[in-house]
């Protein structure tokens, strides 16, 4: 990257003195305090220019198209990160940020409560604003931890453009099974690891049925990303930690607000799968997300979570209720950016026998034989890119999740 024009002169002036005011002899997570409190008593005005060199550097990410930002920490070694089409390198600044001079500057981006959870539980998720007048609301999802008792952040820019539905590339069939207007209820689960766009799918799922349909949609998000405008639905936005205190209370809370559509935002724990297994079973349409990076692995993974006594209740509850798995990656593209490319199942009867039987290594098949029902597997897909000139062999087989299938499939194409 070039040299940044970024300036640090905010951080070394007003941090660097803060610090040299701290007592040598407190360490750890007591330093935290200590700085945290006196952060707190800092003049407005010098509040104010740290946040303002704090989003500068997030406003870079435009410039440069990133996706991601990480600073803080030793692992930063002093300086600004940057994620850019997957790759992830240092902005160059003419000197480097001690990291003593970060951890103020990362406290001053967070609230006294935000502050005493992050010291409590060594995590903090958060959202953050930037918000100038006569420019466009600028939104991020945040995640502050603990590096060598330092503190590190990394910023994900929310993308405030829904894509159109259209976007998606499904199949009729699958359309439907995403619409309210078709399937009354139902879970939909949006799977993919860290970073593969499953919130920016869901978001468009969301928004789709927000202009097509009336109805109350309730999302329970950690942290909430794009905030919906109600337009044919009432949307409600629901932050756990903020406004809920966990994904599970939300879940069942949500069952006395009237709710059409529920979305919940991360199936993390054994207590929110099975929450959110018993919501839909009660006749309502839920969408979740889910990291894992096929339909089966999916399916796997809930049954996984649950005691053995349990799995077959929970075997047959999820084949009920169960209607779409999409699986997606962001993959490499040959113009150097990156490219969707997503596995589709759709839950028929014999999926849902597959799944009540403990035959779940058969549905790869149904997968692969599905396209009239708008089912491919991540093989098929990758392939279809490869075919079309956006992404290049090599890029297919190493983001396929059965090797031997997809090679088999270009050996059908020689």
């Amino acid at each position: 990257m070039n040299t940044s024009t970024i300036s640090l002169k905010p951080i070394h002036d007003i941090c660097g003195r803060l610090v040299s005011e701290i007592p040598s002899s407190l360490k750890g997570f007591e330093y935290h305090r200590e700085i945290g409190r006196r952060v707190e008593a800092l003049p407005e005005t010098e509040r104010t220019l740290l946040r303002e060199t704090l989003n500068s550097f997030l406003l870079h990410m435009e410039k440069i198209e990133a996706s991601d930002i990480d600073l803080g920490g030793h692992g930063c070694m002093g300086k600004i990160w940057y994620r850019v089409f997957g790759k992830k390198s240092p902005l160059q600044t003419e000197v480097d940020i001690p990291v003593k001079e970060t951890d103020v500057l990362l406290h001053n981006a967070i609230t006294a409560g935000q502050r005493e959870q992050l010291l409590d539980i060594r995590n903090l998720d958060f959202s953050y604003s930037i918000n100038r007048e006569g420019d466009p609301l600028r939104r991020y999802r945040a995640n502050m931890y603990f590096d060598l008792e330092t503190l590190a952040l990394n910023m994900r820019k929310i993308d405030t453009e829904i894509r159109p539905f259209k976007s998606l590339g499904v199949h009729p069939e699958i359309a439907k099974a995403l619409s309210l207007k078709y399937y009354k209820y139902g879970l939909t689960l949006i799977t993919g690891i860290t970073g593969s766009g499953k919130s920016s799918t869901l978001d468009t799922i969301i928004d789709a049925n927000n202009r097509t349909v009336d109805s109350h949609i309730v999302i329970i998000a950690s942290p909430v990303e794009l905030v919906h405008e109600s337009v044919r639905s009432v949307v409600r936005h629901r932050e756990v930690g903020r406004d809920v205190m966990s994904f599970k209370a939300g879940a069942i809370q949500s069952l006395r607000q009237d709710p059409d559509i529920i979305v919940i935002g991360e199936l993390r724990d054994p207590e929110t799968i099975m929450t959110t297994l018993e919501i839909t079973d009660s006749g309502h349409k839920t969408f979740g997300t889910l990291h894992t990076s096929s339909a089966m692995e999916s399916i796997e993974r809930i049954l996984g979570e649950v005691e053995t006594e349990e799995q077959d209740r929970v075997r047959n509850r999820l084949a009920d209720v169960l209607t779409c798995v999409i699986s997606q990656k962001l993959v490499s593209s040959l113009d150097g950016k990156r490219v969707l490319a997503k596995e589709v199942l759709l839950v028929t009867p014999s999926v849902r026998a597959a799944i009540r039987n403990n035959n779940v290594n058969e549905i790869y098949q149904m997968l692969a034989e599905g396209s009239e029902m708008g089912m491919n597997t991540m093989e098929q897909d990758l392939k279809r890119l490869h075919d079309s000139g956006k992404i290049s062999k090599d890029e297919a087989y190493n983001n396929a999740n059965n090797k031997k299938r997809i090679q088999q499939l270009f050996e059908e194409l020689d």
